[in-house]
């Protein structure tokens, strides 16, 4: 190994370049990370973020360049050389087994032995140790499924702790927590790096970045923009390096003007995957002309009352009107006739068909209507000027309406969805996790959609984790815990603390004051 001597870096990458066909992932990326700071990585979806840390964490090896720790040169094979190496990621999707203890989870694959024995007694001895240490309250026998997510995720982190992990990546770790969460995971983050720890947090929110990270590095379509001091820069300064020019980062809309009740529901509930209410007495409308928004903890119970809303759940109790029609027992496509667009929460399950065209993803749902068919045919020329029309409206980023749709990136795949559902001229709007994974472009892009289509006097109804999209977009909030409406308020009428009370079950409004 070369030594670079003392006072160096944690980490340094020099030159770093992966390739994969037609893509260079990272262009001769350099990058120095030190010893105890809390670093941020931030850019657009594309731009490099997660191939940087897959080589990092040794699941790809680079095409050129070289990575240093602590001063020395070295190759990073697989994933057990960088715990090796002291090198730990906490991924966005916890991977825990909920049955398990803490404990359990925390040691899995790691359990101290002898003679193939768990020393269970050194086990929990090392674990409640950890939590003292980095001040994580949690209890070694307490089963994950009993946890909030917060908590969970403080399980990822001691997981490779326990390993002996001096650097921790995080990737969007605070995605899917409430606003209280997010302040006590900053509180570990900040323990973690007083007793020395190194970590690398990668994010799309950016306040959150700004509020957390010591130095910020930027990548933008595969390359090193630069690194700048948290101190020294702004969201506005941080959106500009991420996209190459000035974003709107404020939504900017008019006070809405509402008409008659679109999508009316009244003491909804509907069953879960495992037979038990996961929606329980539901009752709220939305107006033409107004964004609804659930703001809630993802798993309280969002995407079986979308289901149900849309088709494809059945209602166990209770009504649904959409223009005064009721719809319960209506098939996906009977809802989709009365005025309903539908933007699924998972674009690649629910909303596209991965392997057919851009312009055969564009017209689906349509393609049996009069404008594009007749029995046994369809008129090709009619629906190759439909998609070529929306690519140019909605700004789809293509080489071609040919190209198979899983070949454009995550942003441009979500507009070709908007612009279906828009394109049916609906009367009501579901938007759910409108822009998960999506980029600050997109975002930007998505919600400017959003706001027209409510200015122009549909009815809107967004479910989304993102908090402060819900309070920016919205007309009105309904929180939602535990499969039920806790709570609704105007967004200038509540903070974000006061809504993560609600959103984590801790407080409720009197039941004649929700749904109202």
């Amino acid at each position: 190994m070369e030594k670079t001597g003392a006072g160096v870096n944690i980490i340094e990458l020099r030159r770093i370049t992966k390739r994969f066909p037609g893509l260079v992932a990272n262009d001769s990326i350099n990058l120095e990370i030190a010893r105890g700071e809390i670093h941020a990585i931030v850019g657009e979806n594309g731009a490099g973020k997660s191939t940087l840390m897959k080589i990092l964490t040794g699941l790809y090896q680079p095409d050129e360049g070289e990575i240093y720790l602590n001063g020395n040169r070295v190759a990073i094979n697989g994933p057990r050389q960088a715990i090796w190496h002291g090198i730990g990621m906490v991924h966005q999707h916890f991977m825990l087994i909920p049955r398990f203890t803490v404990l359990e989870n925390i040691v899995l694959g790691s359990e101290p032995a002898r003679g193939g024995v768990l020393k269970e007694k050194a086990a929990r001895q090392l674990v409640e140790e950890l939590c003292r240490r980095y001040d994580f309250r949690l209890e070694s026998d307490t089963r994950v499924w009993d946890l909030s997510v917060g908590q969970q995720q403080r399980v990822e982190i001691l997981k490779v702790l326990y390993r002996g992990a001096e650097i921790l990546i995080l990737d969007e770790p605070t995605a899917v927590l409430a606003p209280q969460e997010v302040k006590e995971l900053f509180v570990n983050l900040r323990n973690l790096k007083d007793q020395g720890k190194t970590i690398i947090f990668i994010s799309h929110k950016l306040d959150e970045v700004l509020s957390i990270a010591d130095r910020i590095s930027v990548l933008r379509r595969g390359r090193m923009v630069g690194t700048v001091l948290a101190g020294e820069t702004d969201k506005k300064r941080l959106s500009e390096m991420m996209v190459g020019r000035p974003v709107l980062l404020k939504i900017d809309k008019q006070e809405s003007q509402t008409g008659q009740e679109t999508l009316v529901i009244k003491d909804l509930s509907v069953m879960g995957s495992m037979g038990r209410p996961a929606v329980r007495h539901v009752s709220f409308s939305v107006r033409a002309g107004e964004i609804y928004g659930i703001a809630g903890i993802e798993g309280n119970g969002q995407t079986e009352l979308i289901e149900a809303l849309v088709g494809l759940r059945k209602v166990h109790t209770g009504q649904v009107f959409i223009l005064g029609q009721p719809i319960v027992g209506k098939s996906v496509r009977e809802i989709k006739d009365l005025g309903v667009g539908y933007i699924p929460e998972d674009r690649h399950h629910r909303g596209l068909v991965l392997p057919m065209t851009v312009w055969e993803n564009a017209v689906l749902g349509l393609h049996r209507t009069r404008e594009f068919s007749r029995p046994a045919s369809l008129y090709f020329k009619k629906i190759l000027a439909h998609a070529e029309r929306l690519v140019r409206e909605f700004d789809v980023r293509l080489g071609s309406v040919d190209l198979p749709i899983r070949n454009l990136s995550g942003g441009n795949q979500q507009k070709v969805i908007l612009a279906r559902e828009m394109s049916r001229d609906p009367s009501l709007i579901i938007a759910s996790q409108p822009t998960r994974g999506l980029d600050i472009g997109a975002i930007e892009f998505v919600h400017k959609q959003l706001i027209k289509a409510r200015d122009q006097g549909r009815a809107v109804l967004v479910v989304s984790a993102d908090l402060e999209e819900v309070l920016s977009l919205s007309d009105r909030v309904g929180v939602i815990y535990s499969g039920e409406i806790v709570a609704e308020f105007r967004p200038q009428e509540v903070t974000l603390e006061e809504i993560g009370h609600y959103m984590l079950g801790s407080k409720a409004q009197p039941r004649e004051g929700v749904g109202a």
